[in-house]
């Protein structure tokens, strides 16, 4: 116990009370079909940019790792036998190619493994990685308000070497070969180093065409690749287009869930999975545990000006 004198009439005391918080992920309940039901639907969300650091703010790093936080959730409805299938909810513009490589083989994995359905929902946006993600499951949900395709690849790669001029800075590089700092901010990019990134880009692009091919198998490959050139789709056009399944809330997206998994008459529980003291009062709430966080003003950083390398990325960023 610990207590604080303030300035005033009489002193005012605060009881602190010490919390052991494991940091596991704890299991809660946001609905309930019954007071007796013990199947469980899992309801796991993807926020954000995909990406396998931790996100970062001017004051270092903040919240999870992306990749290893679905891996942790996914573990956890594998290994609960009353789990008998998940609901991955994306809202996510994409991110970083490999981060988002690793996502979708953690949630193909999971499915090869034990068996249990995933059903997609997306709500704002399940743009390019979003997507990619999205295509490791049974079945695509969309709103008719959801922003989804961006199918493709973007490079970002800042060049700074007009202003150093102007300024008078230089940069001496001294390199083992002609291409070891392609790419570099610090000069133009040559057509060398163009051609290299494109092959690069190809290569990634083909690999995202074949994800979707793969689990669109109803969209001739011809069709997919004239809707694959970057652009976006609200989901009612998606589903014209054949790139989700239905058109449907969140709530639909877990009776699908519950169809799938041979529950549609039987009563089921949600779930979500969090840290200690996270609060998940229903289905749309987000299931991390609330940031520790004192400063009033917290400025997210674009990875490209985190780290000065090159950014390959499965994402759909309009302001850039």
């Amino acid at each position: 116990m610990g207590s604080a004198l303030l300035a005033g009439c009489a002193p005012t005391s605060f009881l602190i009370t010490p919390v052991a918080v494991r940091p596991e992920l704890s299991e809660q309940v946001v609905v309930r079909e019954s007071p007796w039901a013990t199947k469980k639907i899992a309801l796991i969300d993807v926020d954000g940019v995909l990406q396998n650091i931790r996100p970062t703010s001017l004051l270092g790093a903040s919240g999870e790792n992306p990749v290893s936080l679905l891996a942790e959730k996914l573990d956890h409805a594998a290994t609960d036998k009353d789990v008998r299938a998940v609901v991955l909810r994306i809202n996510s513009p994409g991110g970083g190619v490999t981060a988002t490589d690793l996502m979708y083989g953690e949630l193909r994995r999971f499915r090869e493994r034990t068996g249990k359905p995933v059903i997609t929902s997306m709500l704002d946006v399940a743009a390019s990685g979003g997507y990619y993600l999205a295509c490791g499951s049974d079945k695509i949900y969309a709103l008719p308000t959801t922003v989804t395709g961006s199918i493709g690849v973007i490079m970002l790669a800042p060049d700074f070497s007009g202003t150093m001029g102007k300024i008078g800075v230089r940069v001496n590089v001294i390199k083992s070969g002609p291409m070891k700092d392609m790419g570099s901010m610090f000069r133009e990019m040559s057509d060398e180093d163009r051609a290299m990134f494109q092959s690069l880009i190809d290569g990634m692009y083909a690999r995202f065409l074949d994800v979707v091919g793969r689990a669109r198998q109803d969209v001739p490959r011809d069709e997919l690749r004239k809707l694959a050139d970057g652009r976006v789709y609200l989901g009612t056009e998606a589903k014209e287009k054949g790139l989700v399944d239905e058109l449907g809330t969140l709530h639909d997206a877990i009776a699908g869930a519950k169809e799938a998994a041979g529950l549609a008459d039987v009563k089921v529980k949600v779930v979500q999975y969090g840290r200690p003291l996270a609060y998940r009062p229903n289905i749309y709430a987000h299931a991390d545990a609330p940031a520790q966080q004192v400063n009033l003003v917290n400025v997210q950083l674009p990875d490209w000006l985190a780290g000065p390398s090159p950014q390959l990325m499965y994402i759909w960023a309009p302001g850039w």
